[in-house]
């Protein structure tokens, strides 16, 4: 017989289906349905895609994430998603690691869709798994993760390390991902499914990871009023990457992830984008 959280997760799965554009699911190597959305570019160009990762309790419905698409889309055709354990996908959040999977299932899509070049934007835990991803991070439990290559990341409101709750949103946060009532309000209050155990191993931190990304184009954008990560961890990120290997905004005013990002952040994102990964400093009009 099956637990109510098993039948729960089962519900919240779409059915299998395949497609070249519009909404879809993404199998994961580890068997995890992803729910998938592709938006292009108004233009019709194939040039660039931009695989959008979304926050921890996020989703590709919410409106922050349709947002993000609606203003990266004017610079080439997007990829957005849901992360396992949230939205309709399927399977338990790992908060981070396992999710490079479903990130990486994103990315082959993008690429199976006709794109030349692929860049992946990643928000607060999003962006601690574009770093991941893009260093070539393994996961846990002995399940192979061989990263397609990205042409260009963006990682804003990222972590630069584990266990972080040195503020008390972060705090909270603790809380609803370790303890047994803290996963149940965030299942029922944030449609977010968290998986029980604890990592072991613990997998590469995005400071650990963020060296192996160059000579791939990497951006760092933090805000200053981020109320989840202060500065270091921006600044950290910057100096693992090594001397040169990344450009640090560090935004007046900006408080963390989607949420907080406006249309004039996306769109200096999206003119980087065009610029660093298609070398043409404008928008793909074809």
């Amino acid at each position: 017989m099956k637990s109510p959280a098993e039948t729960e997760d089962e519900r919240l799965r779409v059915s299998p289906l395949t497609s070249s554009g519009g909404r879809t699911v993404l199998l994961t190597v580890d068997g995890i349905a992803v729910d998938a959305e592709h938006l292009p570019q108004a233009s019709g160009s194939s040039r660039l895609a931009v695989v959008v990762a979304h926050g921890f309790s996020g989703a590709l419905e919410r409106p922050a994430v349709r947002r993000a698409a609606r203003e990266l889309s004017a610079y080439g055709g997007v990829v957005t998603f849901s992360f396992r354990g949230h939205g309709r996908s399927g399977g338990r959040s790992t908060v981070g690691d396992l999710e490079v999977l479903d990130l990486d299932a994103a990315v082959r899509w993008a690429r199976e869709l006709g794109y030349e070049r692929v860049a992946t934007v990643g928000f607060s835990m999003g962006g601690s798994v574009v770093l991941r991803h893009a260093g070539g991070a393994r996961t846990r439990h002995g399940v192979p993760a061989e990263p397609a290559a990205v042409d260009g990341v963006v990682a804003v409101s990222s972590p630069a390390r584990w266990y972080y709750r040195g503020t008390a949103p972060m705090r909270r946060l603790h809380w609803a991902v370790t303890r047994p009532s803290g996963r149940l309000v965030t299942r029922f209050g944030l449609r977010t499914r968290i998986h029980p155990e604890d990592w072991d191993p613990v997998p590469a931190s995005p400071v650990e990871s963020v060296a192996a990304i160059a000579p791939t184009p990497l951006l760092i954008v933090h805000g200053d009023r981020d109320a989840y990560f202060p500065l270091d961890h921006p600044h950290s990120l910057a100096e693992a990457a090594g001397e040169g290997a990344a450009e640090l905004w560090i935004e007046r005013g900006f408080g963390h992830a989607e949420n907080a990002a406006d249309a004039a952040l996306l769109g200096r994102i999206g003119d980087w984008l065009t610029a660093r990964v298609c070398h043409d400093g404008r928008r793909h009009d074809g």
